[in-house]
């Protein structure tokens, strides 16, 4: 539901772009980062913590109320529920409004720097994987190392708050290397 609301937005307010580019836009706004901003946004966080304080004690409330894949999904609840209640033509307005920030993010930045190094190596006949050099921290909150690896050799190596940032923070560096982006 999410996605239909946001691609046919995309769709009726962007018709010249091409579809790969709306697919792209779509894909980062959609996405679990963007749907944890936007819960940000909403302040979803504090009502889980509001409504939360008899199921689930104070200190695990705190961390769940700030932790991106909790606010994620109680996004795509909160959608789901309203969803049901309310039908999509209702809701979908509020949908697109409510992400409009991330959608003019995607507009206006570079947002998947690991599909751009993807599509650059395969012009040139080649092609990049990731491996993951380093996990530390807690599982609740984990620092990932990740490299690219073009034909079999390292040509960047990101850190980030999961797999996939660090993947992104090592496309980018090869994307810079490459004179790219």
């Amino acid at each position: 539901m999410l996605e239909l609301a946001i691609a046919r937005a995309l769709y009726d307010d962007y018709p010249d772009f091409s579809e790969g580019r709306l697919a792209k836009i779509r894909s980062h706004v959609v996405s679990r980062a963007s749907c944890a901003v936007v819960a940000k946004e909403l302040d979803l966080g504090a009502r889980l913590l509001q409504r939360g304080r008899e199921l689930i004690p104070d200190e695990e409330l705190q961390r769940l109320m700030t932790n991106r894949n909790v606010l994620a999904a109680l996004l795509e609840a909160s959608l789901a529920a309203l969803f049901l209640e309310h039908g999509f033509r209702k809701i979908e307005p509020a949908i697109v409004d409510a992400f409009a920030g991330r959608i003019e993010y995607a507009l206006t930045s570079h947002v998947d720097f690991k599909t751009e190094l993807q599509e650059a190596l395969a012009r040139r006949g080649k092609s990049v994987n990731y491996t993951v050099l380093n996990v530390e921290g807690a599982p609740h909150d984990r620092t990932f190392t990740c490299a690219a690896n073009i034909d079999g050799e390292q040509a960047g190596v990101g850190n980030g708050r999961s797999k996939k940032a660090a993947e992104q923070t090592a496309a980018q560096q090869v994307l810079a290397k490459l004179g790219i982006s």
